[in-house]
């Protein structure tokens, strides 16, 4: 990429998000989209322009995320929204009453770091008489001015690489400094939500998963009561085992749709008496396959029939269901929640691979279809699941770098020569040049995310959560390994392909040398999901159309409007790994290439800003894990920060530096962070504390809300006498559960 479409894709970007930050003033006001724009808030009940100035100035958003604290996040989109803050950008401390901000994670050690490195590097190397000349360059493309300003420009052997030198530590001591704070105030944050006298239901439970085998003369309840009542005679409260529910799922799915369809029909009904006749048209229905062929019937007749005929149905099935159904996994429930605490961290049996038990997540939360999968079954799909996760690395290297070298102008000429027209019109080279490639990357990264979530499933991980979590270490590694590797060399990939395969061994040359040509690229990159990823974030465009059409030509009913504007979560599972993509891609460019370091910060503060508006107005959580996502998150930017030194380790190499051997200490210093920040912290992340856990309720307890909060809606019933289930739910709300 040359100067000239380096600029444009710039500007082309910059000028999108204002155009879309516009847009989102003018259609965030307008009547009828509230709902898009504020259904956080009307979900609370609360006005969605409260605390708001009704303005056309299209900066007011930016007043109102800077005028929010950590404290009106949490209460509005919960603690692991803000945690996310304190990962993208900084922690606000009130203390007394001043401010004091603290730098935390991606945005403060870019900012930092550029206080440092952009004076001192960027005059070092536009004044070097370097290794660069005229008709020379280490981008794509023709010579490019931004290449003076980086280290390539610093001769082999100089004495002014020890400026780049003394850069890799401050930037990596910055890290530190910041990451060590960011947890422990991660940690303080969990533990005050934590410490919270609200009652929270799956304070009180444990998940025991691997029962034994039932001995003679017990049902699966009673072994699960006995075992547990011997150990915890005085808090131990009662048992709800698990059920295999995929029969009576799938009849209470089915009752569920046809209520809906039936409310779906009378609003039709309704409607038609106002728009013809008074008598109004009984609308009509077909009983064939997802009706569309069958014989035709009255819909409101044909609907209320179904559900009467699946009532008792889903009844009979609940009882088989908790009867003869239990698996070997149990929901355990205590009267304090320090007994709790205590026993999910404990080792009961002698063995490891019967009566696991661990901490129960939010009933929401569960994945119950996991819960039976025995010891052994999960290890074995654990790494059978990591190794088709790397052959998916591996494999989609491929095309990924093929695509990437294609996508270049140059590539693209000399693979479709039936493209030269097109592509050597000046107006059209310049655009596709800016923009391409990146488009290229981001299409094929954004294939991946519903794959791994499915992958992270499969392992037999209990809750949704977790899944997410592990999805989104898969998806980090799965990115920064194709885009460091796949990008890299795709530049020279058909050129160096043949050499690679004679010598593998030159691998390590091709990446060292293709590495700082590919700045220009990720500068692009950054730009492109700084402006435009974050003008359609906040614009919710996309969401707009969608609900408009749904609302106009599909929704009928209330139930279906709300569906259909329903907003959603942050989507942890995708947008953390993007983000510590974008902190890889910056840190592992900082030195090498420091004018990337103020896009890393544009990123970052638009993210900030951006997600600030979001979680306080957009975003409703669907669950709540108290800050258990971020150990992953400091764990990748430890890992992003050792891939940067083992970088500038290598191109120190290149430069034939004689001291490159200096980095080593740094990348041992990083492990031992590492080890020292699990040690002290990650304990409190994996288990609840029990100085957490004895702090007293502000409420009375009621033991009987917490256990049916965790009844799975196909097993519950809504009679409120619930005499047809006197049997069933004896065992299940009156001396313990088979569920």
């Amino acid at each position: 990429m040359d100067f000239s479409s380096f600029l444009t894709s710039l500007g082309t970007s910059f000028v999108i998000f204002l155009v879309l930050m516009c847009l989102f003033t003018w259609l965030s006001r307008r009547p009828g989209n509230d709902v898009i724009y504020y259904p956080n808030r009307m979900l609370k009940g609360l006005d969605p322009h409260e605390g708001t100035r009704v303005t056309r100035n299209p900066l007011d958003w930016i007043r109102e995320a800077f005028s929010s604290t950590e404290s009106d996040v949490i209460r509005m989109s919960g603690v692991d929204s803000a945690v996310y803050f304190v990962f993208l950008t900084t922690g606000i401390v009130r203390l007394h009453d001043s401010t004091i901000t603290l730098f935390h994670a991606a945005l403060g050690i870019f900012v930092l770091g550029g206080i440092v490195l952009l004076p001192i590097l960027l005059p070092v190397a536009a004044t070097s008489q370097g290794a660069l000349k005229a008709n020379d360059t280490i981008s794509e493309g023709s010579f490019n001015d931004l290449d003076k300003l980086a280290m390539g420009n610093i001769p082999e052997r100089s004495p002014r690489l020890w400026a780049f030198m003394a850069a890799t530590y401050w930037v990596s001591f910055v890290a530190y400094c910041l990451l060590w704070k960011a947890y422990r105030h991660v940690s303080d944050i969990r533990a005050t939500a934590l410490m919270s006298a609200e009652v929270k239901n799956e304070q009180f439970a444990i998940l025991v998963r691997d029962i034994p085998p039932v001995p003679n003369g017990l049902t699966r309840k009673e072994q699960v009561d006995s075992y547990f009542k011997t150990i915890y005679p005085e808090t131990f409260y009662r048992s709800m085992v698990v059920t295999d529910n995929k029969k009576v799922n799938k009849i209470y799915k089915k009752l569920e749709g046809y209520k809906k369809k039936l409310a779906r029909a009378e609003v039709i009904y309704a409607e038609s008496k106002t728009t013809g006749s008074p008598e109004g048209t009984r609308p009509t229905a077909k009983t064939g396959f997802l009706g569309l062929f069958g014989k035709k019937v009255d819909a409101l007749e044909y609907y209320d029939g179904k559900i009467q005929e699946f009532i008792p149905k889903l009844e009979t099935e609940q009882k088989v269901t908790l009867k003869d159904k239990q698996l070997r996994s149990a929901l355990v429930f205590f009267n304090d929640r320090r007994a709790a605490a205590a026993a999910s961290q404990s080792l009961h049996p002698t063995m490891v691979d019967t009566w696991t038990v661990l901490d129960a997540p939010e009933p929401r939360q569960l994945i119950w279809s996991n819960l039976p999968k025995n010891f052994y079954s999960r290890q074995l799909r654990q790494h059978l699941i990591y190794f088709l996760v790397f052959l998916t690395i591996l494999f989609y290297l491929i095309p990924i770098g093929f695509v990437s070298a294609l996508t270049t102008l140059a590539n693209l000429r000399r693979t479709l020569p039936f493209l030269k027209v097109i592509v050597d019109k000046p107006a059209l080279k310049t655009v596709l040049g800016a923009f391409l490639p990146q488009l290229a990357l981001i299409i094929f990264l954004a294939l991946l995310p519903k794959f791994l979530l499915f992958l992270s499933k499969a392992e037999g991980i209990p809750s949704v959560s977790h899944v997410q979590r592990a999805a989104s270490g898969k998806y980090f590694y799965f990115a920064v390994l194709n885009v460091f590797i796949g990008v890299t060399i795709s530049s020279s990939l058909f050129t160096e392909l043949k050499a690679i395969g004679k010598k593998p061994r030159s691998i390590i040359d091709v990446l060292a040398n293709n590495l700082p040509k590919s700045a220009t690229f990720f500068l692009t990159f950054v730009a492109l999901r700084s402006f435009v990823g974050y003008g359609l974030e906040l614009s919710r465009i996309v969401p707009l159309i969608i609900f408009h059409l749904k609302r106009k030509y599909l929704c009928k009913t209330e139930a279906e409007v709300r569906e259909a504007w329903a907003p959603g979560d942050l989507g942890y599972a995708t947008r953390v790994p993007g983000d510590l993509l974008i902190a890889t891609i910056v840190l592992c460019y900082s030195v090498i290439a420091p004018i990337i370091i103020p896009f890393g910060v544009v990123y970052f503060g638009l993210a900030w800003l951006v997600f600030r508006n979001q979680v306080l107005k957009v975003y409703l959580p669907s669950y709540e894990t108290y800050g258990r996502m971020w150990p992953h998150i400091h764990n990748r930017i430890v890992a992003a920060l050792f891939l940067f030194q083992v970088t500038m380790f290598g191109y120190f190499g290149t430069k034939r530096f004689y001291y490159a051997p200096l980095i080593i200490p740094l990348m041992i210093l990083s492990l031992i962070f590492a080890y020292v920040c699990a040690k002290k912290y990650y304990r409190f992340f994996r288990f609840p504390a029990l100085e957490v856990a004895s702090h007293e309720l502000k409420e009375p307890l009621n033991l009987e809300l917490v256990f049916r909060s965790f009844i799975p809606p196909s097993l519950s019933s809504d009679k409120a006498d619930e005499d047809q289930f006197e049997d069933a739910l004896s065992q299940v709300s009156r001396s313990g559960s088979t569920l």
